[in-house]
């Protein structure tokens, strides 16, 4: 079944380009599977990725329905299974989400596993200088939950790494970290939602230099946005209209992306949904809009997943949404490639038959060969030709050197600040980008990977990091940067 679906994916690639203007005005990329034959794994659910073993080029990490922890390790483009060789589980409890973060400080990204059924032990694994993963079972954190998402963040800027755990079945948990142990954040402070959460997203909406968090929630519940107050968290999304009231059970939010679409230094927040999906643009007052309506964004579906990456390298976010239809057990993909028209609207370009509509849970936006093009990594769960699939982007090697890669890192030099922003200003001081450094995306899923930027041109640029710290948001600038130098490797920015 393996080696049919593998020809299967490789003649529609072949057949079936993608449509879409590259930042050469060429025709746009076409996306070809890698490894088809490994990765085609029923019961495949969350992935995530990062530089386990610090070699320069990102790994995978997979949750089964099996239980197991599937773990590729990336050698110059070639994905070798070794999760089972290194300690992680080949067989257990489902886990329904995955979440690196380097918790311990020690320089290597560690795993943290939340498990999908209630009386199921979460699981935690330290990060022995990329040689093993050791379980770490001092810290019962976050037990008790249908785990979703759950994020890496540091919430109190107190300059380590804090856990957030999103619940589907009951009270949502905010772990603070104290010694390198955790404790559980008094539910009157920490904002506790009882609603059936699924997606979480940390940013800092409103600038005052620490993360607030919206959750997408499910079954006919209302949405959240937990303003963080320093000491309390507050529910603004009722006073910003975000909340979505009156929805039956069979409709929910299921998913959050972060990103600037239109490239003004504010981040938008897109929201999966069973039934319709909101693009939510940040008016840069504290105050949102919901422009999926006149953007095209606006589909009655059942998405799950979403990611923001500019695979054309135009300098415009684009967006991959994962969506099925069919009844639960014959489930069939209907997924969507938005292509970004320049800040004005969204077209899709996923073609009838394309390779790329595969997905119905997580999705991931990666250059895992790091040849300046984001590669496209997806999964599916719930059919018997599941998997994990990996697309490499074909964009050519002139148009994929128009990118930067920009890795922020804390003082130590350590990858902890989850929710820092990175701008890009031109020669003229005009700002023209815009990321953030993940806190969480695709489905369930944390990655450690770098920011990576498409330029419509190779000028240099301004690079400007928002960090934040006790002290409120504090920008560092590193002037005249030209991307041209930074082919095939990342500027790395470290906190002062």
């Amino acid at each position: 079944m393996r080696d049919e679906l593998m020809r299967i994916l490789s003649w529609a690639v072949l057949s079936t380009g993608i449509a879409g203007g590259g930042a050469a005005g060429t025709t746009g990329p076409s996306f070809t599977p890698v490894q088809t034959a490994d990765f085609s794994l029923p019961g495949s659910l969350s992935n995530s990725w990062a530089d386990f073993d610090r070699d320069g080029d990102l790994d995978l990490a997979v949750s089964l329905e099996s239980g197991e922890i599937r773990l590729y390790r990336n050698d110059r483009g070639h994905f070798t299974s070794v999760g089972a060789a290194m300690g992680l589980p080949v067989t257990g409890a489902e886990m329904r989400g995955l979440a690196w973060g380097d918790y311990d400080g020690d320089g290597w990204p560690d795993l943290y596993a939340g498990a999908t059924e209630e009386n199921a032990a979460n699981l935690l694994f330290r990060n022995d200088r990329g040689r093993r993963f050791v379980p770490v079972t001092a810290e019962p954190v976050a037990a008790g939950r249908s785990a979703r998402q759950s994020s890496w963040v540091d919430y109190d800027n107190d300059g380590d790494l804090d856990l957030f755990a999103a619940n589907r079945s009951g009270p949502n948990a905010l772990y603070r970290q104290e010694a390198g142990g955790f404790v559980r954040v008094p539910a009157d402070h920490a904002g506790d939602d009882t609603r059936p959460t699924v997606g979480a997203c940390w940013f800092d909406y409103d600038r005052d230099g620490d993360l607030d968090l919206f959750l997408a929630n499910q079954s006919g519940a209302t949405d959240a946005l937990w303003r963080n107050d320093g000491e309390r968290f507050t529910d603004v999304a009722p006073a910003l209209g975000m909340d979505r009231p009156g929805r039956p059970r069979t409709e929910g939010s299921v998913g959050c992306a972060v990103g600037d679409f239109d490239n003004d230094g504010h981040l938008d927040l897109f929201v999966t949904s069973y039934g319709v999906n909101i693009l939510y643009r940040n008016k840069g007052d504290g105050s949102f809009e919901n422009v999926a309506p006149t953007l095209g964004l606006a589909e009655d579906n059942h998405a799950v997943g979403a990611a923001w990456g500019d695979f054309d390298n135009d300098g415009w976010l684009d967006l991959f949404v994962a969506a099925y239809t069919g009844k639960s057990g014959a489930q069939q993909p209907a997924n969507r490639l938005y292509r970004n028209l320049g800040g004005k609207g969204f077209e899709n370009i996923l073609p009838a038959g394309s390779a790329l509509d595969v997905a119905d849970h997580g999705v991931q936006w990666i250059d895992y060969d790091r040849d300046g093009a984001l590669d496209l990594s997806v999964t599916r769960g719930y059919t018997d030709t599941g998997g994990h699939f990996l697309f490499h982007n074909d964009l050519g090697k002139e148009a994929a050197r128009h990118s930067l890669s920009v890795r922020v890192l804390d003082k130590a030099g350590r990858f902890t600040r989850m929710g820092a922003e990175v701008r890009l200003f031109d020669a003229k001081g005009k700002i023209f980008a815009t990321r953030q450094v993940s806190t969480g995306e695709g489905y369930n899923s944390q990655g450690t990977q770098p920011l990576h930027f498409g330029l419509a041109t190779m000028a240099p640029v301004t690079v400007e990091v928002s960090f934040m710290d006790k002290a409120g948001r504090r920008t560092q600038r590193v002037e005249r940067v030209s991307p041209a130098r930074y082919a095939g490797k990342e500027l790395v920015v470290r906190q002062r």
